[in-house]
Parts: C-alpha cells; sequence; structure tokens
C-alpha cells in the first residue's frame, strides 16, 4: 500500500505534469507583461508623470507580495494530497484559497472518500477533484467574456451629484456579495463548533476580524491609510499564524 501511495505522488509530480503547468503559467506572465508595457506607453502617451507610473508599479508590486505568501501556504496545504503542480496551477493563475482548498474538499467527499487523503486518492479520484476545480472557477471569466460590458454600465449608474449619499446597484451588490460570503463561511464555522465541537476555524475567524478591526482603526483614527495596501493578506497571515498555535495548543 505504501509504494502504491508514493507511486501515486510522484505520478503527480512528475516532470511532465510541472512541464504543463509551467507553460501555462508563462503564458499568463507573457500576457500580464504585454498589457503592462500596453499601459505604460498608454499613460505616457496621455501625458501621465513617468515618476507616478512608476509608484504605481511598485506599488502594485508590493501589494501581491503579502497575498502570494498565503498562495504559498496553499500550495504547501494541498501538496501533500494532491502534488505540487495542480495546486501550483490553481492557485497562481485565476484560483483563490479558500475556493481551491473547499472545491477539492467538496470533489474527494463527492467520489467517495473521506478527504483530500493522499491514502484515498486514486487516479480517477484526482482527474475528478481537479476538473471540478478547474471547471468551477471558470464561471467568472466566461461570464465576464460576454456581460462585463453590460454589467460595468449597470454597476456605474447614473453619475451622483456633488454630496449626494444615494447608493448605486454596485454599492449594494459589494454589500450583499459581503455579507452572503460572510453568511455562508461563519455559519459553517457556527456549525462545526456546535455539533462537531470544532471551534477553531470560528476561533481562527475571530482573529483575522480582530486583526481587520485593528487595521481599521489604524487608517481611520490614526491616519495610517498606506495600511489599505496590506491589511487584507496581514490579516490572512495573522489568521493564519493564530491557527497554527492554537491548533497546537488544543
Amino acid at each position: 500500500m505504501e509504494m502504491m501511495e508514493v507511486s501515486l505522488l510522484d505520478r503527480l509530480n512528475a516532470p511532465a505534469m510541472y512541464g504543463i503547468v509551467a507553460l501555462a503559467i508563462a503564458l499568463v506572465v507573457a500576457m500580464c507583461v504585454y498589457f503592462m508595457v500596453k499601459s505604460w506607453r498608454a499613460g505616457v502617451k496621455v501625458g501621465m508623470d513617468k515618476a507616478v507610473l512608476k509608484k504605481a508599479i511598485i506599488s502594485s508590486a508590493t501589494f501581491t507580495l503579502l497575498p502570494a505568501f498565503s498562495v504559498l501556504l496553499g500550495v504547501v496545504a494541498l501538496s501533500g494530497s494532491m502534488g505540487i503542480p495542480l495546486p501550483w496551477l490553481r492557485l497562481s493563475v485565476i484560483g483563490n484559497l479558500q475556493y481551491e482548498v473547499n472545491v477539492a474538499q467538496i470533489a474527494a467527499t463527492g467520489v467517495g472518500l473521506s478527504g483530500l487523503k493522499i491514502t484515498e486518492l486514486t487516479p480517477e479520484a484526482f482527474v475528478t477533484i481537479a476538473l471540478v476545480m478547474t471547471a468551477g472557477i471558470l464561471g467568472g471569466a466566461l461570464l465576464c467574456l460576454f456581460t462585463l460590458k453590460a454589467y460595468s454600465k449597470k454597476l456605474s449608474g447614473k453619475p451622483r451629484a456633488a454630496g449626494a449619499s444615494k447608493k448605486t446597484f454596485g454599492d449594494w451588490a459589494m454589500v450583499a456579495m459581503f455579507v452572503g460570503m460572510c453568511a455562508a463561511y461563519i455559519g459553517s464555522y457556527v456549525g462545526q463548533a456546535a455539533v462537531e465541537s470544532a471551534f477553531l476555524p470560528l476561533a481562527t475567524a475571530a482573529v483575522a476580524a480582530l486583526a481587520m478591526a485593528v487595521c481599521e482603526f489604524l487608517e481611520r483614527k490614526r491616519a495610517m491609510q498606506w495600511l489599505e495596501n496590506f491589511d487584507l493578506a496581514a490579516c490572512m497571515l495573522i489568521a493564519m499564524a493564530a491557527c497554527v498555535l492554537l491548533g497546537r495548543a488544543v
């Protein structure tokens, strides 16, 4: 049994898998570089100061560093059961850490496994999990192709008059999406705590909320607006560290 596990994990980490994933990521990186160059030239053409453009590039690059750490942690977390190439691909393109882990877990139980365990994983189960993870995230990309233009017009709405406080559809849509997302995840954490006595997810969410509250206080009351570029990623890392520490304590 142990030889089969090692063999399967070796196949998931085969050089061919790394090559396919590297090619896909290289194409995405090439697209990013292409549009970055076009954006720079467009900015210069309309008369924007190059110093401002450089500052935008530096701030954007800095903003990606902290989230990249959480993505790396996600790859590490999934690598033991799914190999490295697939999590690397999923979390490097349009994947999301919370989405990938949840969907992989749901797909694993859907094919009859007790969870994402290399001891139970089969090639057929891996293909199914990979297909569900990939197909599920494509909805947003496909919708952008056909509905983004009309949706953008709806979001923008009519220009607001000076001092007007009436919210547009976009404002309410963002609030509804955020509340729905929080309700779904926090509800599941409360359910785990009540049914399974698993309080770690709920405690981790509480730490993340507290960390964000501190960031909001510093930004609004202490005029630390620069923190806005890092608060989300920083709170994610703080919550992850708290999860590890609390997990060891328990």
